[in-house]
């Protein structure tokens, strides 16, 4: 399963306000990204957030199509909430209160991925 990595440029300091945003995080209702069609384009597993001094990481693991995750998310309401919610601990502002500004946003955010390995693999 690949992971995918999203970065945010936050104000050093403020680690237990963002830890509190996540910690009231709405979940999706069901970890399947449809396509325009309803079908399945992917796949939640899972997230975690990291966080240190004035960055912040998004991990996410999935199935499918990334960009179909992109968009999925800009039209979540958990993760609309969360983005306004840390928007004043931002040292560099995140366009994302648009589906087309959000998916910007999640592409010039995303790491590059060097490596990846998991038990899952060693079949």
């Amino acid at each position: 399963m690949p992971f995918a990595a999203i970065t945010y440029d936050i104000k050093a300091g403020y680690e237990k306000e963002i830890s509190e945003i996540f910690g009231n995080f709405r979940r999706v209702g069901s970890p399947v990204v449809q396509d325009e069609a309803g079908g399945e384009a992917a796949r939640i597993l899972s997230t975690a957030v990291f966080i240190r001094d004035d960055t912040m990481v998004r991990v996410i693991e999935y199935e499918g199509d990334l960009d179909a995750i992109a968009r999925h998310m800009a039209t979540q309401p958990g993760v609309r909430e969360v983005e306004e919610k840390l928007a004043p601990y931002l040292s560099r502002p995140r366009a994302t209160d648009t589906v087309e500004g959000f998916i910007a946003t999640f592409r010039r955010s995303l790491l590059t991925c060097m490596a990846q390995m998991s038990v899952r693999d060693a079949a």
